[in-house]
């Protein structure tokens, strides 16, 4: 029975944390006012017929805090670069000079931070229902073991290792939401 209880509470954390992982990455394409390759993470580019990550058909860099630029593999790419750019509906406005294509980002309106805020939240809300379906799955998992034969103790005490799993998970959640809205709503 203890193996089938720490193999339990193990998924459980290993399923709380991805939840933290995607989290963070999703936190990561809200972006806050100031350039980073990483607002590009989610543009697909057509390359021969497929669809590939624009970071692995040039390279992404920040000259400064306000310009994103897209050195391309091949020259021939830049139209399908931008196209890409435009279809992935983030706000930018792509240029290109013929060598390689130039994003402006543009600084962040207080209306657009309060969205950008809204959006981690929700996002964070998400994550804070993936930690509480992992919890309750966990449960369920204890109650099946409880009518084949574990004690009425051992059964409460694992609930409440799970609920406290629950709170740490919640609360690093809620604590990287608040970084997030501090660095949205910095000008």
């Amino acid at each position: 029975m203890n193996e089938e209880i720490n193999f339990i509470l193990d998924s459980t954390k290993e399923s709380m944390q991805a939840a933290i992982v995607h989290l963070e990455k999703k936190l990561l394409n809200i972006r806050a006012g100031k350039a980073s390759p990483a607002m590009l993470g989610s543009v697909m580019v057509e390359y021969y017929g497929s669809p590939t990550p624009l970071n692995q058909v040039g390279n992404v860099s920040t000259p400064d805090a306000r310009t994103i630029s897209i050195q391309p593999f091949e020259k021939s790419l830049i139209p399908e670069i931008e196209k890409g750019i435009m279809v992935a509906n983030l706000g930018f406005n792509p240029m290109n000079n013929g060598e390689s294509v130039i994003i402006n980002v543009p600084p962040l309106t207080e209306e657009r931070r309060r969205d950008l805020a809204k959006q981690a939240k929700a996002e964070a809300e998400d994550s804070k229902v993936g930690v509480r379906n992992d919890r309750k799955s966990a449960n369920n998992e204890i109650k099946k073991l409880e009518k084949e034969g574990l004690s009425e103790d051992m059964a409460k005490n694992t609930e409440l290792d799970i609920q406290e799993l629950t709170n740490t998970y919640i609360k690093k959640i809620d604590e990287m939401l608040a970084n997030k809205e501090t660095e949205i709503m910095t000008v």
